[in-house]
């Protein structure tokens, strides 16, 4: 619920109705709000780059589609086509994003509500225009403050992210859950992305920080683990509860200085007022703090005692050491106005250019040209609900029957949940809408000026509320497009039934055909499992090249790699969440689902810990190359198997047996290595056993 992008966005679609009823010309005032009424839903609290580009995406796309509705409206046969062709290509894009799944469904609404309204080749061009005019009036308004708040989307991103990362060094995910701070890292990427080519010295100093924040999440998560591992063995060792305790003060110290950092950018005390000295001097007496308890640390290694403890208190003190040299670069960065170096120029490689990412999208709907890809199934699902429905429409000879089609789109959603949810929601919301507006008319009888007011109050409602809630999204909207017909001359009361029985039978149409060609969550849940073990595959090679093999590491490959296997780990528990709420789901299989993301969870936490844990030499022994290979090969293995294939238990390695000569291997048996990898044995070869019993239930 934004208040604030609602206010805004109800000033740009109340200005030029307003406008346009004050210089008697309420037609040409509707075709402008109309267009800002359509972008939007394109705004947002993203970075002002990325909000530009795709607010004026929107806007283009829209206008073309009021010229386009309106040529093809008069004629029949061209009415019908033209959606259902638009229709595919709106449905397929779901495949690329969110983004352009929203550009395309509210070009395509667009394009319907003008086919219904056939207009001279003039007359369409004249709609276009007012609706482009509308569309970048509204752009205009979100992006008034660019040039006095630039970099305000950015610096509220990463300070979420350090703000998570304190929490996390205190309060630790349980072993079920993700890595933490995944969300807010991923945020942050993407909103750095939209700075694009800014090479300015603000922009190098937030990719610095968003590279330390990435380190620094790398070692609290192995910091936590160590802290665990010594809070174990304290019940055998007084000392260990001694050093276990230190570690805990440094978690907490750590949060500290997250957390001030954290308030520096959100409050972005070093654009607006207060000098650099008074923001390090915050911190400065922590890092003091935190170097004397690692310098503690590190003299507590040459004590006697069992090498067990004395190896824990090496690589605590090792990521002690880490973390305060990435804290000083973080504070550097917050307080610095200076180029960040190699390490920003590495972070910003990971982020594709906009031709490549082109290229890539397109390679993306050409892969998914198959009845095999949920999204184009559901492109197809939808071009023929459109089609019927624009038959249909016709053969009523219904004025408002382009709400029929208008509603199928908007009901129709590549899931069963959503599709049968927001089916309900759209009719029960479009009625009460209708009844509401349309006893406003009835008993106030309002003026133009009282209409304009009535428009700003369904349209701030929209926007605010609609977006945590799609029943009243619909309330909000069906009552905003009676009273903006209403400039149009025609009265609510005479049209309630028609709308109300369009959108009743569009509605039908949605859910029938979802019934009769469903896109279960169910077929789809193992292949997204699949994909998320390849990326995770991929990930564990390029951290065992340098922790395994003893090979310089490619920091802007590993970002790259853990941002893909991020994604593919989000998707999965998107999936999850839609079987969830599938009816007919087994309770036992959601429970072993459940089961073997924990386990997947696990496996990624202790490959990033290897990921930060120091090697012990470059040499590189077999039996390490040995449990490397085995663990990619049972990856590749478990995919396979999540993808239907014939796989057999002999036909995995024995990673027990590997990692039994990969300890044998190593100068001391009490190095994280050997947790870790111990910790991948054990979680690969659960999910095993639990992959197969999942293939048992079927």
């Amino acid at each position: 619920m934004e208040p604030w992008i609602a206010l805004r966005n109800t000033i740009g679609v109340m200005l030029p109705i307003g406008v346009g009823a004050a210089l008697g010309m309420p037609l040409g005032g509707l075709a402008v709000g109309t267009g800002a009424l359509q972008v939007s839903y394109s705004d947002g609290h993203g970075p002002y780059a990325q909000r530009a580009r795709r607010m004026l995406t929107a806007t283009l796309l829209c206008a073309l589609a009021v010229v386009a509705g309106g040529l093809a409206g008069r004629n029949g046969v061209l009415s019908v086509i033209v959606p259902t062709l638009w229709a595919v290509a709106a449905g397929l894009v779901v495949c690329v994003g969110p983004t352009a799944e929203s550009l395309g469904l509210i070009s395509l609404v667009t394009l319907i509500i003008y086919s219904a309204q056939p207009l001279t080749p003039a007359r369409a061009i004249y709609s276009g225009l007012l609706a482009l005019g509308g569309g970048l009036l509204q752009t205009a308004f979100s992006l008034l403050l660019w040039p006095l708040r630039r970099y305000e989307p950015e610096r509220r991103a990463l300070a979420d992210l350090y703000r998570e990362l304190a929490r996390a060094a205190v309060i630790p995910t349980g072993p079920e859950g993700g890595p933490p701070a995944s969300l807010q890292s991923t945020a942050a990427r993407e909103a750095l992305a939209g700075l694009g080519n800014d090479n300015g010295l603000e922009a190098a100093r937030y990719w610095s920080l968003l590279n330390q924040a990435e380190r620094i999440r790398l070692s609290i998560l192995t910091l936590r683990r160590l802290r665990k591992r010594m809070e174990r063995d304290s019940v055998r060792e007084a000392e260990s509860s001694k050093r276990e305790t230190e570690v805990q003060q440094f978690l907490n110290l750590s949060a500290a200085v997250l957390d001030g950092i954290a308030r520096s950018l959100s409050r972005g005390e070093t654009t607006r007022g207060e000098s650099p000295e008074a923001v390090i001097d915050k911190v400065r007496p922590t890092l003091r703090e935190l170097e004397t308890l690692a310098e503690k640390l590190r003299k507590d290694e040459s004590k006697p005692g069992p090498q067990f403890l004395a190896a824990m208190t090496r690589d605590a003190r090792y990521q002690m050491d880490a973390l305060i040299g990435q804290f000083r670069s973080a504070v550097r960065s917050v307080i610095e106005v200076s180029p960040a170096g190699f390490e920003a120029l590495a972070s910003r490689d990971a982020i594709q250019p906009w031709p490549r990412k082109i290229t890539g999208n397109l390679a993306t709907l050409r892969a998914n040209l198959t009845l095999r890809s949920s999204a184009f199934r559901h492109a197809i699902r939808m071009a023929l609900c459109l089609a019927l429905g624009e038959v249909l429409a016709h053969q009523l000879h219904n004025r408002r029957a382009y709400w029929l089609a208008m509603t199928i789109v908007l009901v129709l959603k590549q899931e069963f949940a959503a599709t049968f949810s927001r089916g309900v929601l759209r009719i029960v919301g479009t009625i009460l809408g209708l009844v509401l507006a349309t006893g406003l008319f009835h008993f106030l009888s309002p003026g133009v000026v009282m209409e304009v007011v009535l428009v700003g109050i369904f349209m701030f409602l929209l926007r605010w509320a609609g977006g945590a809630n799609y029943g009243v999204f619909t309330i909000a909207v069906s009552a905003l497009i009676v009273v903006m017909i209403a400039f149009t001359g025609v009265s609510p009361k005479s049209v309630i039934l028609a709308r109300g029985e369009m959108t009743c039978l569009g509605g039908a149409i949605a859910l029938a055909a979802y019934l009769a060609w469903p896109t279960w969550e169910r077929t789809q849940v193992l292949a997204t499992l699949a994909q998320m073990l390849d990326a995770y595959r991929a990930y564990f090679h390029a951290v065992a090249e340098r922790n395994l093999y003893g090979r310089p590491a490619n920091e802007a490959e590993l970002n790259r790699l853990r941002l893909a296997g991020r994604l593919a780990r989000s998707n999965m528990e998107a999936s999850g969440e839609r079987l969830r709420a599938e009816p007919g789901t087994r309770r036992e299989k959601m429970e072993l689902l459940t089961a073997m993301l924990a386990n997947c969870h696990r496996f990624v936490r202790a490959v990033m810990t290897l990921e930060v844990a120091p090697t012990e030499s470059a040499a590189v022994h077999p039996a390490r190359r040995d449990f490397a290979r085995d663990v990619e090969v049972t990856l590749e293995k478990l995919a396979s198997a999540l993808r239907g294939q014939k796989v057999r238990a002999r036909d995995l390695p024995d990673l027990r047996e590997d990692h039994h000569r990969l300890i044998s291997s190593l100068a001391s048996r009490f190095t994280l290595v050997n947790e870790e990898t111990d910790r991948i044995t054990n979680s690969l070869n659960t999910l095993r056993e639990q992959i197969w019993q999942w293939q048992r239930l079927q």
